[in-house]
C-alpha cells in the first residue's frame, strides 16, 4: 500500500545493445520504472490500486474515501517532520533534565530553537491548516506533550497563549492530545504504521533509520 521504495533508471544505451527493430538504443529509449531491492537484487515493482469493499451507499462511500484520503495524505506529508521534531524535543528534555541553572537552560534552548527553525520554517509555511492540525497530533504522539505544553516549557506561558490565540483564529488548537480511543487518532496511527513499514522499518530500503 505504499509508495515505491526506489526508482531505478534502466538505460539500454550502452555499447553493443540493439533494440528489437535493429539499431542501437538511444537516450529516449531509457525506461524509468518503480523497483525495490530484495536480497541485493533490483526487482520491478508496481503498486495496485486500492479496492474498496463496502455496503455503504455510493455517495457515502465516496465521501468516506475522500476524507480517508485527505487524512492519509496529511499524515504522509507531516509524519517525517514530526519524527525529526519529536527526536529533537525529546533530546532537549533529556539534556535539560540535569541542568538547574536558568541561564544555562535558556542558552541551550535558544541554540536548539535555531536548529528547529532552520529545519522547519520553510516546510511549515507550505502546510495547510488541516495538515498543521495533524502535525500537532503527531508531535504529541512522538513526545507525549501537546504543542502548547512544549512552547510553554521552552518559552513561557504568555508566549504559549499568544500562539494558542493565533492557532484558534486559523481554526486550530495547540492543545491537541493524542488519544487512541479517538477514531481519527486511530486512523492516524494506522497510517503511521503503514509509513514505518514501508520506509523506516523496511529492511529492503537501505539508508533509512528504523523507528525508535
Amino acid at each position: 500500500m505504499g509508495i515505491v521504495a526506489v526508482l531505478l533508471s534502466f538505460s539500454l544505451c550502452s555499447q553493443g545493445q540493439t533494440n528489437p527493430n535493429g539499431g542501437k538504443w538511444g537516450p529516449n529509449d531509457t525506461l524509468i520504472v518503480p523497483a525495490i531491492i530484495y536480497q541485493g537484487e533490483s526487482l520491478p515493482y508496481k503498486e495496485l490500486e486500492m479496492v474498496w469493499v463496502s455496503n455503504m451507499p455510493p455517495d457515502k462511500l465516496a465521501k468516506y474515501i475522500e476524507e480517508w484520503s485527505r487524512l492519509r495524505n496529511a499524515v504522509y506529508v507531516t509524519y517525517p517532520y514530526a519524527r525529526i521534531a519529536g527526536t529533537t524535543i525529546n533530546d532537549i528534555n533529556t539534556q535539560l533534565a540535569n541542568v538547574s541553572s536558568k541561564k544555562e537552560r535558556k542558552n541551550y534552548i535558544k541554540t536548539r530553537e535555531k536548529e528547529l527553525r532552520a529545519q522547519f520554517t520553510e516546510p511549515m509555511e507550505n502546510l495547510s491548516v488541516y495538515q498543521g492540525k495533524v502535525l500537532m497530533k503527531l508531535i504529541n504522539r512522538q513526545t507525549g506533550n501537546n504543542c502548547y505544553e512544549i512552547i510553554k516549557d521552552y518559552k513561557n506561558g504568555i508566549t504559549a497563549r499568544l500562539y494558542q490565540t493565533v492557532a484558534f483564529f486559523f481554526g486550530s488548537s495547540l492543545k491537541q492530545d493524542w488519544d487512541l480511543n479517538d477514531k481519527t487518532d486511530r486512523q492516524i496511527e494506522n497510517f503511521v504504521k503503514e509509513i514505518d513499514g514501508i520506509w523506516y522499518n523496511n529492511p529492503y530500503k537501505p539508508g533509512i533509520p528504523a523507528a525508535k
